[in-house]
């Protein structure tokens, strides 16, 4: 049975509680995420640019630049520069193609102790698996729909 003393103390304890707990810190936040995500996609689009100067279609150069991006996330993870830039940039580098590479790559050398087969080969997709598997199975429903459209 609690006694009045007992409650007292434990209004004070939250009172300390609710003094030292760090208040958080979202307008910051959401302003790094979108300069990072904003520098991501600049960066993006310079290759993008570049890839039409030289002569490419917007298509091939779309390509071309996704192919790059990929390239660059897929990089800075494996080198570790990656987790530094969300540690500031948070959802902001999640959110392009880069975040994506980045949730392939950091599973695949956290678990590469354990094996090319059982370490890198099966963890690699347990973040990004099931948004492959759902864009595969999506385009292939979308192109059997436009198929039969276009009978």
């Amino acid at each position: 049975m609690l006694r009045n003393n007992d409650i007292g103390l434990k209004k004070d304890y939250q009172k300390i509680v609710k003094r030292s707990v760090p208040r958080p810190t979202i307008l910051r936040n959401c302003i790094l995420a979108f300069i990072f995500g904003g520098l991501i996609c600049d960066i993006g689009q310079i290759f993008l640019n570049y890839f039409e100067s030289l002569g490419m279609d917007p298509l091939q150069a779309g390509t071309s630049t996704s192919i790059v991006m990929v390239f660059i996330g897929a990089f800075l993870t494996g080198i570790g520069i990656y987790d530094l830039i969300g540690k500031y940039a948070g959802a902001g580098s999640v959110v392009p193609i880069t975040g994506f590479a980045n949730s392939i790559v950091a599973p695949a050398m956290e678990f590469k102790r354990e094996g090319y087969v059982f370490g890198v080969g099966a963890k690699m997709f347990t973040i990004a698996g099931p948004v492959i598997v759902y864009g595969v199975a999506s385009s292939i429903v979308i192109g059997i729909i436009y198929y039969l459209l276009e009978l």
